[in-house]
């Protein structure tokens, strides 16, 4: 919560309360206390509408918590606490959890006080109820309905749609079937677990599951997202008499089906000028290195670490980042990019890494270029730049650092210091003689034997025959190229796919063609993911297999180029 929030709220309770919070998590931060964290399930919810508080803290606090604060705007429903500790790597953790739920007692930006533990104390926190009448479309005349909402419903191509769906119980039901939710050319993703809460419409009681997702439309256009159908067991009462070997309940079968609702997909805006596409709520771009660049050695590798971490987008969005070309007295060996996802209740998060080892071959300075990458922001509708700055990397050769040579100190002269030189008669040198000569013809022997067996190896190593075995995975590899070879020259789509499906599940051991264009490099993924909707996209053209072979290639020859580097550099790497 920021301060200007906290000031604000401090209109609606008074001056004397809004000093009251203000101290005490002054107080609780100048403690050096336990950390106690709270958080909500949902945010904003409706007015008689019951969500969870979630207080967390990393150690037990100093007492039980006091939870008397929160009954001046808020009833306590339900509450109850849990405590967890995990070992991981040599350290332990602990984790104590209160888990509240609650109902709002009016509408408005409700402040969540600080609640002590004792001698610790919570954060504050805010939550914003909105009014009941929001809920006035709906049919409160139904025993059970759903209700799906979708946010924003005009957005930009691939840019990401909140998809909401409440369905709402207030009879028992069992057998429940819920179809997933279907929208043409996009990426549906679903987001975090389901909610449950109990909610008021028009003073009937409810039930309520709450389920979301992610869009992302992948065309422009109007496109509709179909109804949701929900088949289930509804249990009623048998009031007919009564029959002690039959239970006293009965079940019904109800459908119910929930609106359609349609996008208008904005296409790419004329103002982005770059040419790769990505639209997000949130850009971290930064970048990490292994050494000190202002003192590297020449021949020696530093390895400089690229990151990008998109809210709002899926990976495939993510473009290279790797784009700058370096020094030709710097050699550049790029890693294998790192692609991760994470579904949160707030969004699809992206993240996408690149490691490059850079070796300098020659002593002095060198500039990188800064990295820019454009991205249009979906909160502000305008266009912003993520980018690392401009780097000077400084190399020394090795041989100026050396140590210089230490000579021997020589030995004064004095008149005291002498040294008598061994005296050796005539018989004493015959018989060293002799044992020289005799050492010299057993040397003479052994050296021919050696090499007859030489000449003996080799003359049997060339009438042997050679054999070379191929296992079944690397002819099934060959093939697999040879296959895609011929495809993309006969501009065969169906035929492609199956050559890639073939080397993917040989190669990174997955079974489409998204998931292998996550492991190429970026022209080959684009080519990829373009077979891809050609495939399945609702508008089919005409493919052409020019391009894919083309980088397709190219993918194998940095990748072998790539394992000799590895080989040849690999105690370099080994840290």
């Amino acid at each position: 919560m920021t301060i200007k929030q906290l000031f604000r709220s401090g209109q609606q309770f008074g001056l004397f309360t809004s000093l009251v919070l203000l101290l005490m998590v002054w107080g609780c931060q100048t403690a050096n206390a336990t950390d106690i964290r709270v958080s909500i399930d949902r945010n904003p919810v409706n007015v008689n509408e019951s969500f969870q508080l979630i207080f967390t803290a990393a150690q037990s606090p100093d007492d039980d918590p006091d939870f008397g604060p929160l009954e001046k705007d808020f009833s306590i429903l339900n509450q109850n606490n849990s405590t967890s500790s995990s070992w991981v790597n040599g350290k332990s953790s602990k984790t104590v959890q209160w888990v509240l739920s609650v109902m709002a007692k009016r509408v408005g930006s409700l402040i969540i006080p600080p609640i002590k533990f004792g001698k610790d104390v919570s954060q504050a926190s805010s939550i914003l109820v909105a009014d009941q009448a929001a809920k006035n479309g709906l049919d409160t005349h139904e025993d059970l309905f759903i209700d799906v909402e979708a946010t924003p419903q005009n957005p930009y191509i691939q840019s990401q749609v909140f998809y909401t769906l409440k369905l709402y119980t207030k009879v028992n039901i069992s057998q429940a079937r819920l179809n997933e939710p279907e929208l043409s050319d996009a990426v549906i993703e679903r987001l975090g677990e389901d909610s449950n809460y109990n909610t008021q419409i028009d003073g009937v009681d409810y039930s309520v599951t709450e389920r979301k997702y992610a869009f992302f439309p992948q065309k422009s256009g109007k496109l509709t997202i179909k109804p949701l159908v929900l088949t289930a067991e509804v249990l009623v009462n048998n009031a007919q008499g009564f029959n002690p070997f039959f239970n006293s309940q009965m079940s019904k079968t109800k459908r119910v089906e929930s609106k359609a609702i349609t996008l208008d997909v904005k296409p790419v805006p004329a103002e982005f000028k770059s040419q790769h596409w990505l639209s997000a709520e949130q850009v971290i771009f930064k970048q990490e290195w292994s050494g000190d660049i202002a003192q590297l050695k020449v021949g020696e590798p530093i390895t400089r670490t690229l990151s990008l971490v998109a809210k709002g987008t899926t990976v495939g969005q993510l473009p290279e980042l790797n784009t700058t070309e370096t020094n030709a007295q710097i050699k550049a060996y790029p890693d294998q990019p790192v692609l991760q996802e994470q579904k949160k209740v707030e969004g699809l998060y992206a993240f996408r890494e690149e490691k490059i080892a850079l070796i300098p071959s020659k002593a002095g300075s060198y500039k990188l270029p800064a990295i820019e990458i454009p991205w249009f922001n979906t909160q502000t509708q305008k266009m912003e730049i993520a980018k690392v700055p401009e780097v000077t990397l400084s190399s020394v050769s090795t041989a100026t650092q050396a140590e210089p040579e230490v000579k021997p100190t020589p030995i004064p002269n004095t008149p005291t210091a002498s040294v008598e030189t061994p005296k050796t008669d005539s018989a004493t040198l015959g018989e060293n003689y002799q044992q020289t000569k005799v050492w010299l013809w057993v040397s003479v022997f052994l050296a021919v034997g050696w090499l007859t067996t030489i000449v003996v190896f080799l003359r049997k190593r060339k009438t042997a025959k050679v054999v070379v075995v191929e296992d079944e995975a690397e002819i099934s590899l060959k093939a697999a190229i040879k296959n895609l070879k011929q495809a993309c020259a006969e501009n065969d789509a169906i035929a492609a796919k199956e050559a890639l499906l073939i080397w993917g599940k040989q190669k990174f051991e997955v079974n489409n063609l998204g998931s292998i264009a996550g492991f190429c490099e970026a022209r080959l993924r684009d080519e990829i993911l373009l077979l891809n909707q050609t495939l399945y996209g609702k508008e089919s053209s005409q493919w052409q297999g020019k391009k894919l072979f083309q980088a397709f290639t190219e993918n194998k020859a940095r990748g072998a180029i790539k394992e000799a580097v590895d080989k040849s550099l690999e105690p370099l790497y080994k840290l």
